[in-house]
């Protein structure tokens, strides 16, 4: 790997999203299906790389594919790199309302999408204890792989790539983004059928259709009528670009200052008396995202804050997804999937159940009102990452008359800091590593049914009233 080797790989991302692009536009399918162009041209790099394009090219020289090994080495690299760009953007730019506030708009949906995140964690862990890892062997912390892949997504799955190979479960990486591949699709799938279900039994109003860009026109709801990045700097002679990548660069510093003294703090003082090792094994992007809460929170009180714009940090985040998922679609595994498939289509399959029943029978009890748009967002997000949940939202109440994407903006705040790839998530793996399957399964059913138990109480009476 080189700078030069680094610098085509990244370029030739961007070719292939370009070509990605022009294909989504001409099959309707994949409009239908409202695909990301990200996703669709990585499987266009991993169809064109030696995995499938290098297999059966009968022409001799084409054993790589289309792609040499240093770039194909650059690839692997990425992921690992860009998601604590992607996480350290969560934040900034936003404003952060007091927590009283923001659990005043969005309880209900922190505690409904809670449930749903902590029991993908007690069906996939009980799933690979009683059948599973008895039947085929596979490491127990194949039962984390629901959340990661569902909640957390190809950003969370990609990034955990060094956790899973460290700890010794490599095949984990590529199970996990298979599942997220999938939980996409599924998730947009299922997600349409649901939607003209609740319109068919009176659930909902007929809402209208998006169009077939819709999906990668999805952005944060706060802030889109603030005025352009130039404007809030003075000095115009710096590129607001910079200035936020400044920002960014600031996020993940401190997020790495954070690991570092907890491995610090960990080894002084919890190893000697007895304690595994866990710190050296959590990745650096959810420290980022704290990282990114410090920044804002810090701009707030020094005034600096107007200096960010979250339009431009969305971009910036986006952008560093998007190279994310192509390179590691690109070098996903094919043969892992293959040797693993029982156990990838179970766990897929027991996720896609977990959150049908969390979205037509949970959702119905824990939001007080519009519980079908409310529990779309979370189902969404938990079949495939948040931009799931936002395109549901979007197309079951395109006019926002039910409040739901401002209570799933606010439910973030509450909610990425700890699962759906943040420090829990990021976490499970050496816990199961150090204590097991079974001590895992037992505090993360008591957590999920804390919130499961709160929500009913808390919100079911105002569904009532």
């Amino acid at each position: 790997m080189n700078t030069e080797t680094t610098l085509y790989a990244v370029l030739i991302i961007g070719a292939l999203i370009l070509v990605a692009k022009w294909i989504r536009r001409r099959l309707r399918l994949l409009q239908r299906l409202f695909l990301p162009s990200s996703i669709i041209a990585g499987t266009l790099a991993l169809l064109l790389g030696p995995q499938v394009l290098g297999r059966l090219a009968p022409v001799d020289g084409l054993e790589q594919g289309l792609w040499t090994e240093p770039l194909l080495n650059v690839w692997s690299a990425m992921p690992g790199l860009l998601i604590s760009v992607v996480f350290a953007c969560l934040f900034l730019g936003k404003s952060i309302s007091p927590p009283r506030e923001i659990w005043r708009k969005a309880g209900p949906m922190v505690a409904h999408g809670q449930t749903l995140a902590w029991g993908q964690y007690v069906v996939g862990l009980s799933l690979v204890v009683l059948l599973l890892a008895p039947l085929t062997g596979i490491d127990p912390m194949a039962g984390a792989l629901i959340e990661i892949g569902f909640e957390g997504g190809h950003g969370t799955a990609a990034g955990l790539g060094d956790t899973f190979r460290e700890l010794g479960f490599a095949s984990g990486a590529d199970l996990a983004l298979g599942m997220a591949t999938f939980g996409v699709v599924a998730g947009v799938v299922l997600g349409t059928v649901l939607i003209n279900w609740a319109v068919w039994r009176g659930h909902l109003a007929a809402p209208d259709k998006l169009g077939p860009d819709d999906s990668e026109a999805l952005s944060s709801p706060e802030n889109v009528d603030a005025p352009p990045p130039e404007a809030r700097l003075q000095d115009q002679s710096i590129e607001p670009l910079s200035v936020h990548l400044g920002f960014v660069a600031f996020a993940v510093g401190l997020g790495w200052l954070l690991l570092e003294g907890l491995v610090l703090a960990e080894r002084h003082l919890l190893i000697p008396w007895g304690w595994p090792a866990l710190m050296d094994h959590i990745p650096l992007f959810p420290l980022a995202m704290i990282g990114g809460v410090l920044v804002q929170l810090l701009g707030s009180r020094l005034g600096y804050a107007r200096l960010i714009d979250r339009r431009l940090m969305n971009r910036i985040g986006g952008l560093a997804l998007d190279l994310l998922i192509v390179a590691a679609l690109a070098t996903l595994s094919l043969q892992v999937l293959g040797d693993n498939l029982v156990v990838l289509l179970a766990l897929i399959l027991a996720g896609i159940t977990w959150n049908l029943f969390g979205f037509l029978v949970l959702a119905r009890m824990m939001f007080p009102r519009d519980w079908v748009t409310n529990g779309l967002a979370n189902f969404g997000q938990g079949m495939g990452m948040t931009v799931v949940g936002l395109l549901l939202v979007r197309m079951s109440d395109p006019h926002g008359r039910s409040g739901a994407m401002e209570a799933f903006g606010y439910k973030q705040l509450l909610f990425e800091p700890v699962v759906g790839g943040g420090l829990f998530t990021a976490a499970s793996l050496p816990l199961i590593y150090q204590f097991g399957p079974v001590p895992v399964l037992v505090g993360t059913s008591v957590v999920m049914l804390f919130w499961l138990i709160f929500g009913l109480w808390k919100f079911g009476p105002e569904r009532s009233a």
